[in-house]
């Protein structure tokens, strides 16, 4: 039978039809994305990290046994007291510390691009069809792209309810997933998870503080009450930190409600169990969302990140902050599970904050924005290789400058402190193999051991005045120094070159130059 050109023409568009539709088909469906971001956590609070912690988070040892877990995760650090602040706008954008729209002087030098909110991830995942929602604290983040998630509801709870701690924030994701399921909504999501806790106020829920044997003290003329049920000291506990952190008046060394300038047994056992209730509730929270993912079919196909914006002291080193670069602090937890993700695997990773951005793009197969100077750690998270970094940068001078630096590289690390105005300008230099605790002189005392119940080995401790390691001292500074003139620190430390910069207004006059960075 001979076909007419409009029948030839009906055949045709039919076929190509049928053809499109097979391979519309066979096109994989893209992968959901739920970040899990709590503020404030050092990686030894979480039993997968410190087998000796008392802290139960069943969901979260979950997601490490079908899952990644990376050793060696950490924040760049921070220019604020507010580490958070800088740490938040780092995973929204993948910028280097110094280069973000709050550095000091970054915009003024060129060093950050205008409008860098358009190049963040909810906008990024908004252009790329992705279904965004976000819930989290409110304030000391990036507003700026907070604003551009589709559904947004930011809110801080740090109380000990339903409705004033972390069940609101899980809430909110609950009632946005079911809404997905009553609209039968098709798109893939992007959900940022953010809770407010265990940043103090660290109140917990009356059931959880009494696990932990805590109370919310509010007594600043005598001690919390001793309990046994209160978690242990951090092995690396000190009274005090052996010099000054070079932050005077510091709000999270002299005016946590519970704490305040108190270093003894009782006050810090009872805020760990104040951060334990906060830490397990976070966790039954993550648990009614993986349950429902579960129930909707999703979990399979979501990536599922959990991590913090910064780690947390609370005792360890004499610290009770944020505002430091001991590994308790430089560091955070960060697991990855997955379609793909080899479960029950650990990895060093050498990952920063700001990768998240650009690995969460690689995940969904949509490209990174350019302004992102952050790497992609799909291959690790594949097993294709063990690390994405050789060197590790920390910075932190909100207080006095130029404040403190970090560099690490292998299973070494060196933190310099130049603050106080030149009063203290000190050097440490650990081997994390030989003393991952980062003990120093003063853990070696009676009375610390007689408390911790913990004896360092006599070669755990500082070891940048040890002669022997006089080579390995000038090989880290030299790296470090590196590392400041890669990443425009703007400031140098007193046995560094001046290199002409122009530090920003609040430095001290003494360290300013004639010449701008160039």
């Amino acid at each position: 039978m001979t076909l007419t050109p409009m029948k030839l023409l009906i055949s045709l568009l039919a076929l190509l039809a049928f053809h499109c539709g097979q391979l519309a088909a066979a096109e994989p469906k893209r992968p959901n994305l739920l970040f899990i971001l709590v503020d404030d956590q050092s990686p030894f609070d979480l039993k997968t990290y410190n087998p000796k912690s008392s802290l139960d988070t069943p969901n979260i040892d979950r997601l490490a046994r079908e899952g990644m877990v990376f050793e060696g995760a950490y924040h760049m650090g921070s220019f604020s007291g507010a580490v958070c602040t800088p740490s938040r706008h780092m995973i929204m954008s993948g910028r280097t510390v110094w280069h973000l729209p709050i550095a000091p002087n970054a915009m003024q030098k060129g060093l950050c691009p205008p409008q860098l909110e358009l190049q963040t991830i909810p906008a990024v995942f908004n252009r790329a069809g992705y279904a965004t929602m976000r819930t989290c604290k409110q304030g000391n983040s990036y507003e700026a792209a907070n604003k551009l998630f589709t559904v947004r509801h930011d809110a801080t709870k740090r109380g000990g309810t339903a409705e004033s701690g972390s069940a609101w924030h899980g809430d909110r994701v609950m009632d946005y997933l079911q809404q997905r399921e009553t609209t039968k909504d098709a798109k893939p999501f992007l959900i940022y998870y953010g809770f407010s806790h265990p940043h103090d106020e660290r109140d917990g829920t009356p059931e959880l503080l009494a696990k932990y044997g805590a109370v919310n003290h509010t007594d600043t003329s005598a001690p919390p009450p001793a309990n046994a049920k209160q978690p242990a000291l951090p092995p690396n506990y000190l009274p005090a930190h052996p010099f000054h952190h070079g932050h005077p008046g510091l709000r999270d060394e002299v005016a946590v409600s519970g704490v305040w300038e108190r270093r003894d047994e009782r006050t810090i056992r009872n805020e760990l169990g104040r951060e334990f209730a906060c830490g397990e509730n976070i966790d039954i929270q993550i648990g009614r969302v993986l349950a429902k993912l579960k129930a909707t079919g999703e979990l399979d196909n979501t990536y599922i990140i959990y991590t913090a914006d910064h780690g947390m002291a609370i005792g360890r080193h004499g610290l009770q902050g944020k505002q430091n670069l001991y590994q308790h602090t430089w560091r955070v937890p960060f697991i990855v599970k997955g379609p793909g993700i080899k479960p029950g695997s650990r990895v060093e990773g050498n990952i920063y904050l700001l990768d998240v951005l650009a690995t969460l793009c690689d995940l969904a197969g949509i490209a990174a924005p350019e302004t992102s100077e952050g790497i992609s750690f799909k291959p690790v998270l594949e097993g294709k290789q063990p690390t994405m970094r050789d060197v590790l940068f920390g910075v932190y001078s909100g207080g006095t400058k130029p404040g403190m630096r970090s560099v690490k590289k292998g299973d070494w690390k060196l933190i310099q402190y130049d603050v106080m105005n030149g009063a203290v300008r000190e050097q440490q230099l650990f081997n994390l193999a030989e003393n991952p605790n980062e003990f120093v002189k003063e853990h070696h005392a009676r009375e610390v051991i007689a408390q911790t119940g913990v004896k360092p080995e006599p070669h755990q401790l500082n070891l940048a005045t040890d002669p022997r390691h006089a080579a390995k001292l000038a090989e880290m500074q030299a790296l470090l120094l590196s590392e400041m003139r890669r990443l425009h620190d703007p400031w140098r430390l007193w046995n560094q070159p001046g290199d002409g910069l122009t530090p920003p207004p609040d430095a001290p006059a003494k360290q300013k130059a004639t010449k701008k960075l160039p």
